[in-house]
């Protein structure tokens, strides 16, 4: 093999792709990138067995030169290393050479590096997926659904289910669904797809979400999402994104969102996210980051938190709107910060049913999107 490429876009290339590069793996193959230049231009690859990156650089695009392929061949590189030299390297070319023995020369300006690669033949096929459940979404729209919902999703592996985000498509609506048994998070979308479209129990791995947010472009351009039995593919401008699907039955979360309220208190987002966190400065060191909510007889909302080695704090919140039963409720505040921070509208409402009952938050602008809490029970 031998090609002569872009450095940034070789770099950009090799920074996608490196996060699906497995860090503890008894595979050697597995801690490398693969390369395979053909006509098409250059293609990288590397998978960590639950999810896969490609990216191609074509040769040439807009006019702008990528590659330039004098010999097609491919290797695999030790990715730790390879993308160590391709960012501090001089010049804006970078030529690479790999000999019969896998021995790849690297070279841009006055410097030159010798490196041992891996037989590309050894390195596993990407998932050849049957692309009969195919729909698209504008990259910002997914970028801003998974981030609304996936820091929700379980961080233990004691209900394995629990640490994915959940999936499922009707009648052209997207729903992404995540919840730890404490807390859940929902976030819906209509999107283009066939009319006859459906699925449901479609577990993503929180892990893989993540790393598709950062390949996720802030543009409105369309992302193509292939939905299999065991994979899901994203397909972006020249990048392919393959993760596992989680294995057994999401719980069913439509039951434990409650249909009714006995108190509604509106609030502004930002003020009330910004009372939470300076109560949980205190609750934090008490090491339960419990915070108090009571609602007063004149109409404002008292919240308070209290770590006895330390000290306590109370502010006064004035609701836009309250109405029902007076309440007093305890919660956990990193759930309720996280959910505040999500909800991109400057109004929420929160239902409560009861102080020992789950409450909802909900934007007063939109109904896409949905955060239950459980509350907290303190005596």
């Amino acid at each position: 093999m031998h090609i002569t490429v872009q450095r940034d876009k070789l770099s950009n290339a090799v920074s996608h792709v490196s996060k699906a590069v497995s860090s503890r793996t008894t595979i050697p193959i597995l801690t490398g990138i693969k390369m395979k230049a053909d006509q098409e231009g250059l293609t990288l690859t590397a998978s960590d067995s639950d999810v896969s990156i490609e990216v191609l650089i074509p040769t040439e695009e807009a006019d702008e030169w990528g590659v330039t392929v004098h010999q097609p061949g491919s290797i695999v590189l030790t990715a730790r290393i390879f993308s160590e030299i391709v960012r501090k390297l001089p010049n804006s070319e970078i030529q690479i050479q790999v000999d019969d023995r896998l021995v790849t020369q690297i070279r841009s300006g006055q410097a030159e590096f010798t490196i041992n690669g891996m037989d590309a033949n050894e390195f596993p096929q990407l998932p050849q997926l049957e692309e009969d459940k195919v729909f698209s979404v504008p990259g910002d729209l997914l970028k801003s659904m998974i981030r609304q919902t996936v820091f929700a999703v379980s961080t233990s592996e004691m209900r394995p289910i629990l640490t994915g985000l959940m999936w499922s498509l009707d009648g052209g609506q997207l729903k992404f669904v995540a919840t730890d048994s404490h807390r859940l998070a929902s976030r819906t979308a209509m999107v283009e797809c066939p009319e006859e479209l459906s699925f449901t129990n479609v577990v993503v791995p929180g892990k893989s979400c993540n790393e598709l947010v950062k390949i996720l472009d802030e543009d409105q351009n369309p992302v193509d999402i292939v939905v299999s039995d065991n994979q899901i593919l994203v397909k972006l401008k020249h990048i392919l994104f393959y993760s596992r699907l989680l294995e057994g039955t999401y719980p069913d979360t439509a039951r434990i969102i409650p249909q009714s309220s006995k108190t509604e208190v509106t609030v502004s987002t930002k003020e009330f996210l910004q009372s939470i966190e300076r109560a949980s400065l205190l609750s934090r060191e008490g090491k339960s980051n419990v915070v108090r909510l009571v609602t007063l007889p004149d109409g404002s909302v008292e919240i308070t938190s209290n770590a006895p080695e330390i000290g306590k704090v109370t502010e006064i919140v004035m609701p836009k709107a309250m109405d029902g039963e007076e309440l007093k409720i305890s919660f956990n505040a990193k759930y309720m910060i996280d959910a505040l921070r999500s909800i991109d509208s400057s109004e929420i409402k929160a239902c409560f049913t009861g102080p020992m009952s789950p409450f909802v938050l909900r934007p007063t602008d939109h109904e896409w999107t949905l955060h239950l809490i459980l509350p907290v029970r303190t005596y």
